[in-house]
This record gives C-alpha cells, sequence and structure tokens, in this order.
C-alpha cells in the first residue's frame, strides 16, 4: 500500500472589476493593467496608498506607545539603569528569539551595569521560559529579565520567578492563552484589550517596538535603533509572517541594511556559502535562517546570538564555519528522520482513511521534527504532527495547511496535553506517553469535524491571467518593486494559457529527470520564453507531441554563465484534455 499524494487545484483570484482598473488607472498613468490588478487586489487605490506600498518610509512606523504596556515597559527599564539591577535578555532558540536576543542585548549591554542573556537548551529545557533559568537568574542575581517570542502563556513560571524576587517584561506575539502572566508588562499585539494597530509583528518585531519605545522615552537617537532593523527583517522572513503594513516596511529596510551593510556574522555566513548576489526574503528564509536556526537543532541556540552580535572578522568566521556544519548535520538528519517517518505511513494500513498525519518516534531528533512535519504536510496535504522523545514526556511539531488553524485544533485536544502554543500554521505541544493514542484520536476527530473539503486538495493561488508578449524586461522591473514578497503579499503567480513548447533544448534535468527545462511559445505568435518546471518532467513526453496546455508561474531572472535572461518559474502544467 503506497499513500498517495494530491492534486493541485488552481485558484484564480475574479477578474477585478473595469470601473475599478479605470479608476486607479487615471490615478497611475501608463501603467499595465495587469500591475493594476495586482495593487487592486492588495488593497490598493488611491494613488496615496500605491505610492505608500511602492515607497515604504519609516515615518510611517506605528507610535510603540500604542502597544499595551509599553510605558510600563520602559519605566521597568528606566529603574534598572538608575538602580544598576542585573538584567537578563532571554529568548527562544529559534531565528526570531535569537534574532531578538541579538538585537535588544546589543542595545541595551551598554546601557545596563550588568547585562547577559540567556537562551535555553532545547532538549533540557524545552520552548518558552524554564524553571532552570529562573532559578539560574536567581542563582547569578538578576532582578530583571526581558523574555523575548515568549512568556504569554508562561503564568506559573513568571508567578514563580516574582515570588524569589524577579521581574520579567514579555514581548511575545503568541497567541496569549486565557490568563495572562503576572508580568511587570506584558508586550503582545495578540492581547485582546491591546490597541495596537499591527497585530502579526514578529517576536523580534514586538522587541524592535521596545526599543524605539524606550529611545522615544530618553530622547535618544533613533538611528541606534533603526541600525538593528536587518535583525528584524530576517525575524519577518523566518517566521512566516505577513509582510504587509508595518511589517513591509521593517523587512523593506531591514533588507536594504542586510545588502549594504551586513552585519559581521551575516556577512560570514554569506562569504562562507560564495553568495555574493543582492539578497531577497527568499534568500532569507533559504540561506540566513536555516543556519540561524541550526544552532538550536542540533547544538544550542546561543551559538547564533553569538554569530549575530560578533564583533570581529575572526569571531564571526569561526562561529559560522561551526554553525554551517551544525546546518549540514541537520539536512542529514531531516532527510534521514522523512525516510523513516514515510515508512511508518507506509506501513499504516487506515493512513489512506484519515485526515491527519500523526508519526512517533523516540529516537528522532527533536530539532529536526518541525521541518519533517512540513515535508510530511506538503506531501500529503493534511494537518501534521511528528513526535519524538524529549526528557521523560513526548514532544511534537505540528504543521497545517492553507486557511485550516491548526493551533485551535491541538487546543481542542489540551486534555491531553502538558504544553502547547504556537500560529495558526504551525505549533508545539508536549504530552504525557499515556496520552499519545488518545491524542491521535481526538485530533483525527477534531480535524475531520472542522477540515473543509476545498482545505483538503493543495492549491496554488493565482493572481491573474498575463500574455506572454507582456514579459519584458521593463515589466519585469516594476513587478520587482512589488517586493518584499511574503504572506499577505507573494511573489505573483500568473496563468498563461494555449502553450506549447518549442522542441529545441526540451528535455529533463536534476537528478532523476525529475524536472523540465523548456522555452514556452503562446498562441504561435510570441517568441519563446526559456521557463523550468520543477518537478514536472513526467510531462516531457506529452509537451513532445505538441500537445496544448496551460501554465502557472512566477517571473524571475536566471543567471547562468555570467548570462541573466527572463524565465518563467512554472509551477504546474494542465492540458487541455
Amino acid at each position: 500500500m503506497n499513500a498517495t499524494e494530491s492534486i493541485k487545484r488552481w485558484d484564480i483570484n475574479p477578474p477585478v472589476e473595469q470601473e475599478a482598473l479605470n479608476a486607479l488607472g487615471k490615478e497611475l498613468k501608463d501603467i499595465n493593467p495587469v500591475f493594476l490588478t495586482l495593487l487592486i487586489q492588495r488593497g490598493i487605490t488611491t494613488y496615496e496608498q500605491a505610492n505608500n506600498f511602492f515607497n515604504p518610509d519609516l515615518s510611517t512606523l506605528h507610535n510603540p506607545f500604542l502597544m499595551k504596556d509599553m510605558q510600563k515597559a520602559v519605566d521597568r527599564i528606566v529603574q534598572a539603569i538608575e538602580k544598576k539591577e542585573r538584567v537578563l535578555i532571554y529568548g527562544d532558540y529559534d531565528v526570531d528569539g535569537t534574532t531578538s536576543v541579538a538585537m535588544v542585548y546589543t542595545y541595551f549591554k551598554s546601557r545596563f551595569a550588568n547585562c547577559d542573556f540567556y537562551i535555553p537548551d532545547r532538549y533540557k529545557e524545552g520552548y518558552g521560559i524554564s524553571t532552570q533559568s529562573i532559578e539560574w537568574a536567581k542563582e547569578h542575581q538578576f532582578n530583571l529579565v526581558i523574555a523575548l517570542d515568549c512568556g504569554i502563556k508562561a503564568v506559573d513560571k513568571i508567578a514563580y520567578a516574582r515570588s524569589l524576587g524577579i521581574d520579567f517584561i514579555v514581548c511575545d506575539h503568541h497567541r496569549p492563552g486565557n490568563e495572562i502572566p503576572d508580568a511587570v508588562a506584558v508586550l503582545d499585539p495578540k492581547q485582546q484589550d491591546c490597541a495596537y494597530p499591527c497585530k502579526d509583528l514578529s517576536g523580534c518585531g514586538v522587541g524592535f517596538k521596545l526599543l524605539q519605545a524606550f529611545a522615544i522615552s530618553q530622547s535618544l537617537p533613533m538611528q541606534e535603533v533603526l541600525d538593528l532593523i536587518d535583525l528584524v527583517s530576517i525575524s519577518i522572513a523566518a517566521d512566516i509572517v505577513p509582510i504587509v503594513g508595518e511589517n513591509r516596511v521593517l523587512a523593506y529596510f531591514g533588507l536594504q541594511l542586510l545588502n549594504e551593510k551586513p552585519r559581521t556574522g551575516i556577512k560570514a555566513i554569506l562569504e562562507l556559502n560564495a553568495i555574493r548576489r543582492k539578497l531577497n526574503i527568499s534568500d532569507v528564509v533559504f540561506i540566513i535562517a536555516p543556519r540561524i536556526n541550526a544552532a538550536g537543532r542540533m547544538d544550542h541556540g546561543k551559538a547564533a546570538v553569538q554569530l549575530l552580535i560578533s564583533d570581529t572578522v575572526n569571531e564571526a568566521n569561526n562561529k559560522s564555519i561551526k554553525i554551517n556544519q551544525h546546518n549540514s548535520d541537520r539536512r542529514d538528519a531531516d532527510k534521514q528522520i522523512t525516510e523513516e517517518a514515510l515508512m511508518l505511513i507506509d506501513r499504516d494500513s487506515s493512513f489512506e482513511t484519515k485526515l491527519t498525519t500523526v508519526v512517533y518516534d523516540a529516537s528522532w531528533n527533536k530539532g529536526v521534527i518541525g521541518i519533517v512535519a512540513s515535508r510530511l504536510a506538503e506531501k500529503y496535504y493534511r494537518p501534521t504532527v511528528v513526535f519524538t522523545e524529549s526528557n521523560g514526556h513526548i514532544a511534537g511539531s505540528a504543521r497545517s495547511v492553507k486557511d485550516f488553524d491548526v493551533y485551535n485544533a491541538i487546543e481542542a485536544c489540551s486534555e491531553y496535553l502538558e504544553q502547547f502554543g504556537g500560529h495558526m500554521y504551525a505549533a508545539g505541544l508536549t504530552l504525557k506517553h499515556e496520552n499519545l493514542e488518545n491524542f491521535k484520536r481526538k485530533f483525527e476527530e477534531v480535524v475531520s469535524s472542522t477540515i473543509e473539503e476545498h482545505m483538503r486538495i493543495p492549491v496554488i493561488d493565482i493572481d491573474c491571467e498575463l500574455q506572454l508578449k507582456d514579459i519584458t524586461p521593463n515589466f519585469f522591473n516594476i513587478l520587482k518593486r512589488f517586493a518584499p514578497f511574503g504572506p499577505g503579499n507573494m511573489a505573483p503567480v500568473f496563468v498563461s494559457r494555449n502553450c506549447i513548447s518549442s522542441l529545441n533544448g526540451l528535455r529533463t534535468v536534476g537528478m532523476d529527470n525529475k524536472h523540465l527545462k523548456l522555452s514556452v511559445i503562446q498562441n504561435g505568435n510570441t517568441k519563446p520564453i526559456s521557463a523550468i518546471a520543477f518537478q514536472l518532467g513526467e510531462y516531457l513526453t506529452r509537451i513532445q507531441k505538441q500537445e496544448s496546455f496551460d501554465i502557472c508561474f512566477h517571473v524571475e531572472e536566471n543567471t547562468f554563465n555570467g548570462n541573466t535572461e527572463l524565465q518563467l518559474n512554472i509551477k504546474d502544467i494542465k492540458f487541455e484534455n
């Protein structure tokens, strides 16, 4: 028995009303209607909105004091400085947590009389604020802990810290539970009574707003805060938060800083991996983020912070070599565990009848199960949890499919859980061994009763139709200005119909000939445009027969042997019959 994979469906946005196109076209003269469509689909209907979109401006960042408890947080930090208290900067071991710690530590290390940072051990302490860390803080006489990218659900831990005379400022962006921790200040825009306009900041983004507020309150140069915005952009990319509104501004200027003046640690990563091109969000996601993450997955997250705060080239190079090796080890573990998980699924005779994927092996590396969950969710397209052994408990990492809220589904199973937290599409959970089967049963029940039919089929969201003859260098130059791309502003996907391929150069490429290289012609009246179609090599024979097909694709630049040309990155192909 082999578990099957799903066929993709194309979800094409409905055409924009002509009246709306005409209205925006009058304000933005001489612009291709395709771009007018893309703007309107993104809620941009006026010249002013388009100008703000194409020309992000730091002056549009929200007032940080709109966030609940911000004044309390600033006042407590000022008190710590005046009283020369010992302050601990605390953060999770993933990219969002380590960039947050690197940012806040860098800013405050010279302002506090005694300042240090703490990243919990993924394997010994687990996610979030640990009892061990609180006792360490007490032993080392820290009076104040600034917790970043965690803490919103640490009610008991923060109460314990308070009983020991340790104050907490929580900077988090995860969903709160029913009870808010009794901290000095809780900064989290997802709190119901928080009026902050941008609800989807990363954890590092919340930390950035704290630095902004502190600088304003103390009349300090804002440039010192802005010099750390590169770390915010890394967190935004890695944590997959919507790149709209304030996040778009932060990502835009953070990327600019990454490209123009990369910090020593990031420069070391790029040089070690021979990356010399201008970075985009995708590069952060696939090159920088995995290496920062690998420290916490394979060893300890503090190594990532040490790399990010490196002052000397020699120190950064040494750290980046070690972290690069961790990333190679992570890839090996990821591949092995994925293969083992696929074997478990293949042996499960009930898999085909289920709407969830839940697999467990006590030997799996806890630092990699989230990646494996993502791979399984992508392959079988169903809410997925991958479990392993951790400190006498079972720890899991969950991933979801488009439009399905896996956090809510896990929350509905909370009677069997010791701890859980996360987002709509990704969550972590811990349970006792004896509750694993109960959880699997309940999770399947919850998902089966709440997931809608359309959520069970992999979907490609398509913005609009595009004639291949319209793809010119000028078209692409304007298209690039829609970046940075990410959730809420994904790289546009176009559809072109009635295509064939030139037989010249048509071939399969890559390992096992899985990919397809072709030159696409539309309606017989355009010159061929180069294209690559990953994982679609199976269509070679039909394309060789000159069967007509539709394609959906991104437009991108491809540089090979020093030559750069426009290329279609084809996401899927559908034949007429």
